[in-house]
């Protein structure tokens, strides 16, 4: 069969990637094009776009890249009809995908959405769409199931696929040699985010805590696709390293965590590493999005636990002395840490359901075998 898929930021990448290849094992002679990055391209699939033309953080900058966003939503309903595919399959990235559900249904081809916008988070007049023009929802998160159910949506819930990421990961046995880390002294990782806009708020704030406490290593786990210029207030510092695709090697030896809200907050948790999630951005972006947020919390750790595990330090929270406050605290105070791993715990029991990608891959081919007859 032939797979069209669209994923627009690193992390639907890496997801698309681990899919691609389950999909391989259920279907050997399947096909896939679509829009992603390097690792949806390692697993077989020919980019028509790479996601790094398609990164957009947040609503001011939506509004900004809006005429270069539907050169490239004309472009795609160009190339999913050229294709010719058996199915397309939606990976995140709701603002662009969303728009291109309903052409391809109205198109009688299929359409699968694996990781569905947080449609229960805000705006949920979308899930009305989704219940229009999406086939099935493949979700990843516990909760979301019985939403989608309750707004009319053909939804199975998978497991999550950052487990099957870190399952799959095999340690670097000489990690803190190669970077010259001190097995003797705490290990801090910062996890500032994988956006330029994310960056530009948080590094700073990042760069005086490592002046605050020189006896500590700080880490930055930097990402390949971002300028070093983004890490500049880093630079230089001697107790600041940085390491760049080797996050988990990163959070296998760190002893707490500073993390922008997202998907790193989930696979910090996951390592057990204590944290702190420090999220800041413009203030009138902000006043926008605390009217339409419908949940209480912003990290995934929390949203899936169902109350504060970690601190959420957002806007004028994020600051410096309450940011180095709650390091302190996860630092050195054991009976905090020991009740936030086995929290840790409890959310690893509750998203183990195996193989999310497997579960997936062999769910989406079933229902297509079945409705080719």
């Amino acid at each position: 069969m032939r797979y069209y898929l669209i994923a627009g930021e690193r992390s639907g990448d890496v997801h698309g990637g681990n899919l691609v290849k389950a999909l391989q094992q259920q279907d050997p002679s399947s096909t896939f094009q679509g829009f992603g990055g390097d690792e949806m391209k390692r697993a077989g699939v020919q980019l028509s776009v790479h996601y790094q033309n398609l990164a957009v953080m947040g609503f001011i900058s939506l509004v900004s890249s809006l005429p270069r966003i539907l050169k490239f939503l004309k472009f795609c309903k160009t190339d999913i009809l050229k294709f010719k595919p058996d199915v397309v399959i939606l990976i995140d990235y709701g603002g662009f995908n969303l728009r291109i559900a309903p052409f391809v249904k109205s198109n009688r081809i299929p359409v699968f959405y694996y990781i569905p916008p947080k449609v229960w988070a805000w705006n949920q007049s979308r899930t009305q769409k989704i219940k229009q023009s999406v086939d099935r929802v493949f979700s990843i998160l516990p909760f979301e199931q019985e939403f989608f159910k309750q707004h009319g949506c053909e939804v199975d819930y998978v497991g999550n696929p950052v487990l099957d990421a870190i399952k799959a990961f095999q340690p670097n046995p000489d990690f803190l040699e190669r970077h010259r880390l001190s097995a003797d002294k705490k290990i801090v990782a910062l996890l500032p985010g994988s956006r330029a806009m994310e960056l530009k708020r948080i590094v700073p704030l990042m760069a005086d805590l490592a002046d605050r406490n020189l006896s500590i290593q700080f880490v930055v786990a930097k990402v390949s696709n971002l300028t070093i210029e983004l890490y500049r207030a880093l630079i230089g510092k001697p107790n600041v390293t940085f390491v760049e695709e080797e996050t988990y090697d990163l959070l296998s030896h760190a002893h707490a965590a500073i993390v922008t809200s997202g998907t790193a907050t989930l696979e910090t948790g996951i390592f057990r590493v204590p944290q702190v999630v420090v999220y800041k951005t413009s203030q009138p972006e902000y006043l926008l999005v605390k009217s339409l947020v419908k949940v209480k919390f912003i990290s995934l750790v929390n949203l899936i636990a169902g109350k504060e595990v970690i601190r959420e330090l957002i806007q004028h929270q994020a600051n410096k002395d309450d940011v180095q406050a709650e390091l302190q605290r996860l630092l050195t105070q054991p009976d905090s840490i020991k009740s936030m791993q086995a929290e840790y715990d409890r959310i690893y029991k509750l998203l183990d359901t195996g193989s999310a990608s497997e579960n997936t891959a062999r769910l989406m081919t079933n229902y297509l075998r079945q409705w080719k007859g």
